[in-house]
């Protein structure tokens, strides 16, 4: 069966080719399937984190029978720790709650005094840690040099250069936790401010501004409520560090739970314990308030006029008349 003849054409076959012609393109290599990708590179690389996760486990030497009396020793203390909290209140016991709370007292105030030296040091270091503000050898060298005090942990500072010059005490303790912060801070602050707008820089560049001016009025504005946040967060952790610092000898709460873990006095363990997490909780809310009202901003009230405007008479809504 052929299709009509065209003007000036041959009549065409219906049906294309005919049955059994060999297909036009023969598949090559591109057309097969993809291989499935080995896996033994990922292999073993988990063969290797695994010999050397338990490498690590067996030069610690721990003793992992003991894992099997951890749950009767778990509920043997925490119950001893739990009566103490809820025995009544004698003389003895009021003593200890107003001990433990005076003792947190001073661990507040540590932290407290720690994080204003490292706030105090680690704005400008920040504003000398960040590309955008500084010449690189500047900027190298005080990279380098935060770096070196970050690599330092809070309790080394303790024990090797404040108490030997300053002593047993809180002071210690605060100045260890001040030295440490100005590292972090630091960083923080100055990854803060590479991250800012340039647009204002360049504004106040264009017009002639001082570098202070630009620091004044372009970068200042756009960054401390993130430093504040920063600052607060510190706060929080300092707390925390300066209770380790107690059981060395720093002051602070962590000095009275070594003594009562010294004479296993599970009752005021329990005490102690109580106050820090309560106190520490109370901190951790306000902290994250103010945090939260720096960098947001207070939240916007609804005057009464337009509240009046928009409900009416009986708190029905208006419905305004579109303009003629």
């Amino acid at each position: 069966m052929t299709e009509p003849i065209e003007p000036g054409g041959q009549s065409r076959p219906v049906g294309g080719p005919q049955a059994g012609s060999a297909p036009r393109h023969t598949p090559d290599r591109l057309d097969r399937r993809p291989v499935k990708p080995s896996k033994l590179g990922w292999n073993l690389g988990l063969l290797a984190f695994g010999i050397l996760v338990i490498a690590a486990v067996s030069a610690t030497g721990a003793n992992f029978a003991r894992l099997a009396e951890f749950p009767a020793n778990f509920m043997t203390y925490s119950s001893l720790m739990v009566q103490g909290v809820f025995q009544p209140l004698t003389p003895e016991v009021q003593a200890a709650w107003g001990t433990a709370f005076s003792d947190m007292l001073e661990s507040v105030q540590i932290a407290w005094i720690g994080t204003v030296v490292g706030a105090l040091f680690s704005l400008p270091m920040g504003f000398l840690a960040a590309r955008n503000m500084t010449p690189l050898p500047i900027y190298v060298v005080v990279r380098f040099i935060l770096s070196v005090i970050r690599a330092v942990p809070e309790i080394v500072f303790a024990i090797a250069v404040m108490l030997p010059i300053f002593g047993l005490g809180p002071l210690a303790g605060a100045l260890a936790l001040g030295v440490s912060s100005i590292g972090t801070l630091s960083k923080l602050i100055s990854e803060a401010i590479e991250g800012v707008d340039p647009g204002p820089l360049e504004s106040a560049r264009a017009s002639g501004a001082s570098k202070l001016q630009m620091i004044r009025w372009a970068v200042l504005p756009q960054v401390m409520p993130e430093v504040i946040a920063i600052w607060l967060y510190r706060f929080e952790v300092n707390i925390r560090a300066s209770a380790i610092l107690g059981v060395l000898g720093a002051g602070g709460i962590g000095s009275l739970l070594s003594a009562l873990f010294n004479v296993r006095a599970w009752d005021r363990i329990g005490i102690t314990l109580v106050v820090i997490i309560v106190v520490t909780i109370i901190i951790d809310q306000i902290s994250a308030w103010i945090r939260h009202r720096v960098i947001h901003g207070a939240p916007k009230k609804q005057s009464r006029a337009s509240s009046g405007r928009a409900h009416g008479v009986g708190g029905r809504p208006v419905v305004e008349s579109p303009p003629t």
